[in-house]
Parts: C-alpha cells; structure tokens; sequence
C-alpha cells in the first residue's frame, strides 16, 4: 500500500512476516505520462484510425491531428503551455507535415509582436509605480469591494473602446499593468499560491467583459471594420456603418458588460470580497508615495503617444504594432526601461512561443483545405434540411463560433471564414444585414473561448493567474451564457430595430 506520508514510496508486506521492504520511485521531472499518452492517441486516432476525406490532402490531415495533439496537450498539460507547443511544433516538422519556413511564419505575426510589446509596457507600469499609483486611485474610488472594482474596469475598457480599435493593445498597454498592481497591492501574485485572492477574478471578469466591450462599438476592434468590408464585397450595403452596429449591438452587449462581472463573482468567485478598509489604506499609500515622479511622466506621456496613433494609426498608415514599438523605443531611449528589463519578461517571450505555433498551424489549415472542407461540409449538409432561415442562422452561428476552437486569433478567422458563412447566410435567405453584423458580434464574442481565441486571450493567460482548465471552463460556460444572452435579447431587439 502507499505511505500517506511520502507519496513517492510503496510499502509491500507479505502475509506471513511483519518484514517490510520498500521501493522508492524518482519523482520523473519530464512529461507527464498520463496527459502526454492521451494527447498523442488523440492524434493517432485521427491520423490513422479515421478514414481521410477525400477532399482533403494526407498533409492536411496529418496537420489536423497535430493540431487536435497540440489542443488536447494544452488542455491536460503534460508539459508546460510553451514546451508543449514546440514539441507539437517539432512534430510537425520532423513528419514533413510544414516545411520548416511555414512551421516558423507566424514567428512574423503582427499581433503576436504587440502582445509582446505590450508585455514590456505592463513591466513598465509596475517598475515606474505608475501601475501602483493607478491601482490605488481604483482602489480609493471603487475599492470597498472586489466586484466594484471590476465593474470599474469593465466600464473603463467600454468608455474607451471606441476610440482605441484594438483589445489586445488595450489589454496589454492599460489594464494587464492596472490588474497587476491591484493584485499585488491585495497580496494576490501569480503562481504563488494566492492568484484566486483578487487577480484571477479580476483577470478573468476583465477578459469576458472585453468581448462585449469589442462587440459594442464598430471601432472598438480591427477585426470589426474587416467584417464590414468582408460584407461590402459580397453586396451587403450597410447604410451608417458606425450607427448601424451601435444601434444593433447597444442592448445586448450592454446587457452582458452589466452581467459578465456578476456571472464571473459567482462561478469563479475571489477569495478576498469585502475590502471596507481599502479605500483609507489607498488615500495613505498615495500620500506615502508623493508627487508624480519623472519616470512615470515619461511612462504616461509615452502612453497617451501610443494610445494617439493606436486611434489615428489608419490615417498616419501607422499600425497597431509599429505604433507600440515606437512607444517601446521611447521607453528605453529614455532609461524608463532597460533591455534587461525586456529579457527577464518570462511571460511575454513564453507567449511568443506557443502563440505563434498555433496562429501557424491554423492558418496552414486553412491553406491546406482542411477549414474551407469543414465549410463545404456544414453548407451541404444544410442544403439537405428542409428547415427555414431562422434554424439555419442559428446553425451556421453556431459552427461559425464553436470552429474557432481551430482558430488561433479573430483577424485569421475573418479572414479564412467570414465571407463563406456570410455567402452561407445569403443562399439560406438570411437577411444580408442581419447575417453581416450578428457573424461579426460572434467574432467578438469567441475572443474570450480559450487563451489562443485572441489577442487579449494570450496577454491575459500569460500574465499567470488563472489556470490552463479554468481559462477552457470558464470560456464554454460564459460562451454558452452570451450566445443566450445575444441570442434571446438580440433577436427581439433586432426584430424591433428592423434588420428582419
């Protein structure tokens, strides 16, 4: 039997002696072998026990199943989220799955270079004070209790949504480093032990709450503005587009921002709930910290910069991520930041890592067949009902969402996808209008399904709070809870604003 005291060492008794002898086992410092052994058969399922179709290639194929490998490894964890994605990533490789240039091209992805930038001006809050000093103006105004607090950062991130069109950017550059600092200041640190004191609640109410922050305004995301050109292609003339999506979206995006931070309290609830005390303890910090150092002028005056060409990027032609690398520079021109800063930011390089081999993977999917013949098959099957539009919104929706699962970010997705469901929606006889913004809201809505689903996903997930299972549990339940939401309120709303 084992001993109780030292789970590394069996005792074994035999019946007619009180002798026992007893064999010690190495703690295995590698994988674990009960989650690597399933990860791996899930891909040998696939790869060899399920008949190819015939419409897809065996390279396509074998992708798939390394990818199914690679979530299924990301979900039970026989390794760390980063080594697992490389050893997937080096599967791919050895099998001649990729050539070694397409294993490696997202290592070029633009957003996978803002999340990192945006690591760096996270480090930049904390090491300036500037995060603690935000943190505590949070805390004096809305600090009696934790879900207060994160009702004021849900509300903060929808108020300047629309002039900021990029989650990640707003994620990453604002509120990661304000989180971060409430955290700390609450005694919640990340892998220690205490991350469900206040981090992983405000982390994970922050996260759920972007999506319907994104959805709400058409400028409130890049991916928004890519729908309706997408749409504008295909015939579907939005008359006021700014106007449209708000005067379509207010109700029930502003519904789930009001409920998300509720839902959140009570499912994945903090430990630390009531603070009466931490309005006073806050107004005392700031006296103890004084005037605004020069260090963190820089830090602020470096931000509005950033901030200004992230809203006025599209004119200057400036993008997202040019315009944070500009703000980095800045940073460490003026000492704010030193390069050994940049390097001892584990989290960042870590999500460099694994992000880029899934963003790789799923976009060779799509290039490969493997997507546009899930596509091809959901369309035929729905030519074969006799059903009317309004079941076949609700199924083209709903694979359109849940297939983001194969989706590492939502520009690719809109890309690989938008158009064909759209197309789907059309042949159905789905109203172009209502078809065009209802698959735009989805795209906003699945950001938060896993930590690959998005831009924020990944810079959220790396800063450490919240575990791989909870971020996968949490994702379906609040998934399934807006798709009621925007379903029910949204269809009624929508009736009565005239899109059908």
């Amino acid at each position: 039997m084992s001993d109780p005291n030292n789970p590394t060492v069996i005792t074994i008794g035999a019946p007619t002696t009180t002798r026992r002898r007893t064999i010690r086992f190495p703690n295995f410092p590698g994988a674990k072998p009960i989650p690597l052994a399933i990860s791996l058969t899930v891909g040998l399922i696939v790869c060899f026990a399920i008949p190819k179709p015939n419409e897809v290639s065996k390279q396509a194929w074998r992708l798939f199943a390394i990818f199914l490998t690679t979530i299924s490894g990301l979900i039970l964890g026989p390794l760390p989220v980063g080594a697992w994605a490389f050893v997937c990533l080096t599967i791919s490789v050895v099998t001649k799955t990729l050539p070694f240039k397409d294993a490696f091209a997202a290592f070029t992805n633009e957003v996978i270079w803002l999340i990192v930038v945006s690591f760096f001006f996270s480090r930049g809050f904390v090491k300036t004070g500037l995060g603690d000093r935000l943190a505590m103006y949070f805390v004096r105004w809305l600090g009696k209790s934790t879900l207060g607090l994160a009702y004021g950062l849900a509300m903060c991130e929808a108020v300047i949504s629309p002039a900021m069109p990029s989650t990640t950017a707003r994620a990453g550059g604002i509120f990661l480093p304000i989180i971060n600092s409430l955290a700390i200041a609450g005694e919640s640190r990340p892998k220690d032990g205490s991350e469900r004191k206040l981090g992983a609640f405000l982390i994970q109410s922050q996260f759920q709450s972007s999506s319907s922050s994104s959805a709400l305004f058409l400028t409130a995301a890049a991916q928004n503005m890519l729908c309706i050109k997408l749409a504008d292609s295909l015939g579907v003339k939005i008359k006021s587009p700014w106007i449209a999506w708000f005067k379509a979206s207010c109700l029930p995006a502003t519904v789930t921002l009001v409920l998300t931070p509720f839902i959140i309290y009570k499912i994945f609830p903090p430990e630390t709930k009531h603070t009466p005390d931490a309005p006073i303890l806050a107004r005392n910090k700031l006296e103890q910290m004084g005037k605004v150092k020069s260090d963190e002028w820089i830090m602020i005056g470096t931000m509005l910069v950033t901030v200004a060409l992230w809203i006025s990027g599209e004119s200057l032609d400036i993008s997202s991520v040019v315009a944070a690398m500009l703000g980095l520079s800045i940073l460490l021109i003026l000492g704010v930041l030193t390069w050994d800063d940049c390097l001892s930011e584990k989290s960042a390089w870590d999500t460099l890592a694994w992000f880029a081999v899934l963003i790789g993977m799923a976009s060779q999917l799509t290039t490969l067949g493997v997507v546009p013949w899930l596509s091809k098959c959901v369309a035929n099957f729905l030519k074969s009902l006799s059903i009317g539009w309004q079941i076949e919104l609700l199924i083209l929706q709903a694979v359109y969402f849940f297939i983001h699962y194969l989706f590492a970010g939502q520009t690719a997705h809109v890309g690989a996808l938008y158009s064909a469901f759209l197309s789907m929606h059309l042949s159905a006889k789905v109203p172009g209008v209502l078809s065009a913004l209802v698959l735009a809201y989805n795209t906003n809505l699945f950001g938060a399904l896993t930590h690959y689903s998005s831009g924020q996903a990944a810079v959220y997930y790396g800063a450490g709070y919240v575990k791989l299972p909870d971020v996968f549990k949490l994702g379906i339940i609040m998934a399934l809870i807006n798709i009621a939401l925007w379903g029910l309120i949204g269809a009624l709303w929508w009736k009565i604003v005239g899109l059908y």
